[in-house]
């Protein structure tokens, strides 16, 4: 029986599955991804999927997630933090060196169709997948199809400046991107450990502020109040434009257990409604959703 692989493609390691139709793990595999050499990075992809489909024993669809998108203009990647692929049409090379057609994603975009498939938000029509690690990603999806819009940007809503600033928000930190006082800047991990810097001269990781805060510690409750306040911000934006059935929340950061009930109950405050009823859910498949979701871009009737 023929099984998906799915492919994420990162900065440090390049994971594969293939998943059977149940959504069961058949094989999984992982290697480094080839430091700065474009070349090297397509031939690790295609002989991980040889690796794998061997171990399947089955022809299988291929997916892949990818940092950045595929420039509708020139069929090229962009905005992709792995910059050796920038300006590389990565869709077309994988497909030349696999014989087959290979659909990629953005990795974010990935992580909301899995969550959307069989994880969180499973049975849920619109679904608004979030990713709060290094940097912060998100992905729509409508009725199990990835919405990636007329300039392949859908659901980049970490660069939109963050809503209803304060003044001591203003003008904000600057982004890579070329702006200042964009939502990656304030919700990433490291921005929350920025926070916690700020407030107290003291380096903390995300993960270690959300240990501190469920024991009580005073800076890391303030610093993760303040961080829920404007997650609040952020994705009340995103419920008044596309008003989701569910939002999940994935990475590093979607750890902190007490953002959940805290986000939820802060959102009435910004939605543009007498009630706000949209679950925000933890990802069941955790780091592994951004693969799953590439498995997933062949769904269950193709």
């Amino acid at each position: 029986m023929a099984h998906r692989i799915g492919v994420d493609l990162g900065g440090t390691k390049i994971e594969g599955i293939a998943l059977a139709e149940d959504g069961a793990v058949v094989v999984r595999r992982r290697i480094p991804t080839p430091a700065g050499d474009y070349t090297a990075t397509v031939e690790a992809v295609g002989a991980l999927v040889d690796g794998i489909e061997l171990d399947a024993g089955a022809g299988c669809t291929v997916g892949v997630a990818t940092p950045g998108a595929i420039s509708r203009r020139t069929g090229l990647i962009k905005n992709a933090n792995s910059t050796v692929l920038n300006g590389r049409p990565l869709q077309r090379d994988l497909g030349a060196r696999l014989a087959r057609d290979v659909r990629l994603s953005n990795d974010a975009n990935c992580f909301a169709l899995s969550e959307a498939t069989d994880g969180a938000a499973a049975g849920n029509a619109v679904v608004f997948g979030v990713i709060l690690g290094t940097g912060v990603g998100g992905g729509l999806v409508v009725r199990g199809g990835v919405v990636e819009g007329r300039n392949a940007i859908a659901g980049e809503w970490g660069h939109n400046p963050l809503p209803w600033a304060r003044a001591d928000e203003l003008p904000g930190p600057r982004c890579y991107c070329g702006k200042r006082g964009c939502i990656e800047t304030f919700l990433s991990g490291p921005a929350l450990a920025a926070s916690f810097r700020a407030r107290t001269g003291r380096e903390r990781t995300a993960q270690e502020i959300g240990e501190d805060a469920a024991c009580g510690e005073s800076d890391a409750l303030a610093t993760l109040a303040d961080y829920e306040d404007r997650l609040a911000r952020a994705l009340a934006h995103v419920v008044n434009i596309v008003d989701p059935d569910a939002i999940v929340l994935g990475g590093g950061v979607s750890n902190v257990a007490r953002l959940y009930a805290s986000v939820a109950a802060l959102l009435p405050r910004h939605v543009f409604s007498d009630a706000v009823e949209t679950p925000v859910l933890r990802a069941v498949h955790g780091d592994s959703s951004g693969v799953r979701g590439a498995a997933w871009l062949w769904p269950p009737a193709e």
